[in-house]
């Protein structure tokens, strides 16, 4: 355990060593004249001896406190130096955390131009689906789907959520005719037990639980999803805007229409760090992308 006095006091007493001159110290610590006084009253009962001298001609350090003096202020230095290199650190590397299918379908594409943009910073992008403690976890923002409504968190609304189902080709040509949503029913979908199925058939108007689905596989995200359906193993519910390149080269094809959910992806972060640097620039950039690509 150390045995040091309280903080505040050996920096008030580091600045007026440094000064010799109680006003001067107060000055730069934002205190008054009083207040520092006080502190070092504080700090010279706490050690049981004297480090100042007050006499006409102004302040001294007394013998001791000419000893500790340097000593004090060197360990200031490299609490400097310390907490330097860790905001150097953190403002040169930008972490992101986002959903696996964001993250390999949407921003993986992408985040090289914003690269480009910051050569100054690092980016490290985190793929996963769980809670992020900001408090406990080296992430600087986050990008997940929701209402946009966190206690704490800034939030930036990027894209809508529209689910709808698809299948391969080759799928599609085994069971032909699919020609309306009830002839899903009694397919082969895969991740039956997925809320998107029942959120998708209520908002076309029928009750998916008048018949049970075929048994199927589950999967813990829509990456390996859309990997099963492009397999031709089943029909998959997914987030439309995550599989464009797929759409467009004919690898998913739509079985139905699609559904816009009431939640949607953002782009989240601590509120207290909504001025830090990387974070602006982060922000600045992916609201540009996301308008190119809904132009597109």
């Amino acid at each position: 355990m150390r045995r040091i006095p309280p903080l505040s006091a050996v920096r008030v007493f580091e600045a007026a060593a440094r000064h010799a001159n109680f006003t001067r110290a107060a000055s730069e610590l934002g205190m008054t004249q009083a207040a520092v006084s006080y502190q070092i009253k504080l700090l010279e009962e706490r050690l049981r001896t004297k480090l100042f001298l007050r006499h006409k001609k102004g302040l001294s350090l007394t013998e001791i406190g000419s000893r500790i003096a340097p000593l004090v202020s060197g360990g200031f230095d490299a609490l400097e130096q310390a907490f330097n290199l860790a905001m150097a650190e953190d403002s040169q590397t930008l972490t992101i955390s986002t959903t696996p299918s964001f993250a390999a379908n949407w921003l993986a594409p992408r985040i090289g131009e914003f690269q480009l943009l910051e050569p100054q910073l690092a980016v490290r992008l985190r793929a996963d689906n769980h809670y992020v403690d900001f408090a406990a976890e080296d992430v600087d923002v986050v990008i997940r789907h929701g209402a946009g409504k966190w206690p704490g968190l800034s939030a930036l609304f990027l894209v809508p959520v529209r689910f709808q189902p698809f299948a391969s080709p080759n799928f599609i040509a085994r069971h032909d005719p699919i020609e309306k949503p009830s002839d899903l029913i009694g397919l082969p979908r895969l991740s039956p037990d997925d809320w998107w199925w029942g959120l998708w058939f209520a908002g076309v108007g029928l009750d998916a639980g008048s018949k049970a689905a075929l048994p199927s596989v589950s999967f813990d995200s829509q990456a390996m999803e859309a990997t099963a359906a492009m397999a031709g193993h089943g029909i998959a519910i997914l987030n439309s805007e995550m599989w464009r390149a797929d759409i467009a080269g004919g690898r998913l094809v739509p079985v139905g229409p699609s559904v816009t959910s009431d939640e949607g992806y953002w782009l989240a972060y601590p509120e207290f760090r909504k001025q830090s640097p990387k974070i602006k620039a982060f922000r600045t950039w992916i609201e540009k992308e996301v308008g190119r690509a809904e132009d597109c």
